[in-house]
């Protein structure tokens, strides 16, 4: 089975503007070389340009709890679904959402037929977060997000012990495994730990050769 690759292009100066849509090419090739889904992450303010250029699934990193209104400043998911994302991020480490409006924030994502990718930090955040029944869950200890050493190194029961929680509770929602994944080792050890994919952010935006990288990994 293909890993799924998820890019988070966070506000990387790589991963906007013009840059981006560079980086969306690379990653185009990437998938007809290999047949692996990737999925890209961009700001809200690159949703629209990204998406009209390409076919990739193109989600946001961040939804508020907010609609229709005066809500000066929020990120609506009405709004990135009519700009062309099908998904968003929601709850990474360095968004923290609080429990109660997460639930709320999930459900408005799926009202607007969003894909949800909620992100955990530790085991006791993936038994209640995997509750809400995400399309994804991504286990990501804060402290090697962006580092050089990687949670499959790290911290590998972490992953196998989300594995088992997540499945438990529902079958249906994949696995991703985030923080530090830079090698084809940590793709390799994510997918033997029973993991559906990675997410991915420093990894492919602080690369020279993106498109290289990410076929080695894949490879």
């Amino acid at each position: 089975m293909k890993p799924l690759i998820v890019v988070n292009v966070k506000t990387y100066q790589t991963g906007t503007g013009p840059r981006l849509l560079k980086l969306i090419k690379k990653l185009e090739e990437v998938k007809a070389e290999t047949g692996s889904k990737i999925i890209l992450s961009v700001p809200a303010t690159d949703i629209y340009r990204a998406s009209s250029e390409t076919n990739l699934p193109i989600y946001a990193q961040h939804t508020d709890l907010a609609t229709y209104g005066p809500n000066t400043g929020a990120i609506l998911p009405e709004s990135v679904r009519l700009a062309g994302a099908k998904g968003t991020i929601l709850n990474h480490a360095e968004k923290k959402i609080d429990l109660k409006i997460l639930k709320k924030t999930v459900a408005a994502a799926r009202l607007n037929k969003l894909k949800v990718i909620v992100c955990a930090d530790t085991l006791d955040e993936v038994r209640l977060l995997a509750r809400l029944r995400p399309d994804y869950l991504a286990i990501e200890p804060p402290e090697l997000i962006g580092g050089n050493h990687s949670v499959t190194k790290a911290r590998p029961k972490i992953i196998t012990e989300t594995v088992k929680i997540v499945k438990k509770i529902d079958p249906m929602i994949k696995v991703l495994v985030g923080a530090g994944i830079k090698t084809a080792y940590d793709i390799k050890k994510s997918m033997e730990l029973g993991a559906d994919g990675i997410l991915i952010a420093s990894g492919i935006t602080g690369a020279k050769d993106p498109k290289k990288v990410l076929i080695d990994m894949i490879s």
